[in-house]
């Protein structure tokens, strides 16, 4: 073999100890200790701590401290291992692609949202992709609760928050605002709030799953400075939008949604939006997955259809639309 052959071998075989250094590394932080991170790879203890040493010695620092009851991420491990995940999943995508040219998606889809979202929005596609996919079967679980992807088996999700870094593939599709409104009638006995500190002063209705506390968050208003914290003392608080919507079109009080929760009566009059002028930063809307997930051939064909569609109607881009 020339020496030119043996340089691309001795290259080819250092990234291929680097990647397996990084799964071990991701490996250790996910599982949160060596010896778990050991057993879930088919590995020793020793050739885990060796390839999390072997990154260390290259970057020039410290990636974890390890302590005989704990793994603790540096700020440089910290950044790293985001890195590692985004090389460990395109390398994990690209394989699959190139595994399954052609393949025709199949199995159970698990597909999660938030209930009046979900039903608004992501049944209609849902109901797509299966006359696409005759082969595919879903579940389709509404609930108004974060889940973890990977221990309740689901495929995809969408989360409407904004996002910790995570080991999770997300898309942005779009906004929701989070609004305060009331019914004319209501507004008629009891009159408009001009700022928030005035809703100390009516009657609100707290959903709980947007508001879990009796404290109401705004942001700086017209004249700037600092967002707001709110305190308000419910008449009454329930855990679903539907419920909360419901008493605020009988007029019985003030209530704080998401924007696309009420888009319905606002267009109709039947509620009216108040403090626009204090409105907090929308809501991103996001589509995620586990990385694996993402790779199958029913969740890419999911979210090649989900992706688009949750943009045009959210109308995420669209500068002259207002988020959802």
């Amino acid at each position: 073999m020339d020496d030119i052959c043996k340089s691309r071998l001795r290259v080819t075989q250092k990234s291929m100890d680097r990647l397996e250094c990084m799964e071990a590394f991701v490996a250790a932080v996910d599982h949160g200790s060596l010896s778990r991170a050991a057993q879930a790879r088919g590995r020793s203890i020793a050739a885990v701590s060796r390839a999390i040493t072997s990154l260390e010695r290259r970057l020039g620092t410290t990636l974890l401290v390890r302590t005989t009851r704990m793994l603790k991420l540096t700020d440089a491990g910290e950044r790293y291992v985001a890195v590692c995940r985004r090389v460990l999943a395109d390398l994990a995508d690209a394989e699959q692609r190139a595994g399954s040219v052609g393949e025709a998606p199949q199995g159970v889809l698990t597909v999660t949202a938030p209930v009046m979202f979900g039903a608004l929005h992501v049944r209609p596609v849902v109901d797509a992709y299966l006359a696409a996919n005759p082969g595919v079967r879903v579940r389709f679980l509404l609930l108004d609760r974060i889940v973890n992807l990977v221990d309740e088996g689901i495929d995809a999700a969408i989360r409407i928050a904004h996002l910790p870094d995570s080991a999770l593939v997300a898309t942005h599709v779009g906004a929701t605002r989070r609004v305060v409104c009331a019914s004319p009638a209501y507004l008629a006995r009891h009159g408009q709030p001009s700022e928030p500190r005035a809703l100390a002063d009516h009657r609100c209705i707290s959903f709980t799953a947007l508001t879990p506390s009796e404290t109401w968050s705004f942001g700086p208003g017209p004249h700037g400075g600092r967002a707001k914290q709110v305190r308000v003392e419910p008449i009454l608080s329930v855990n679903t939008a539907e419920a909360a919507i419901a008493s605020a079109l009988e007029g019985q009080g003030v209530t704080c949604v998401l924007s696309y929760q009420v888009a319905t009566p606002l267009r109709a009059g039947a509620l009216t939006v108040l403090l626009t002028a204090y409105e907090p930063d929308p809501l991103p809307v996001h589509l995620v997955s586990a990385a694996r997930a993402a790779t199958s051939a029913k969740v890419g064909a999911f979210l090649a259809l989900a992706t688009p569609a949750l943009r045009a109607a959210l109308g995420d881009g669209k500068r002259s639309r207002k988020p959802c």
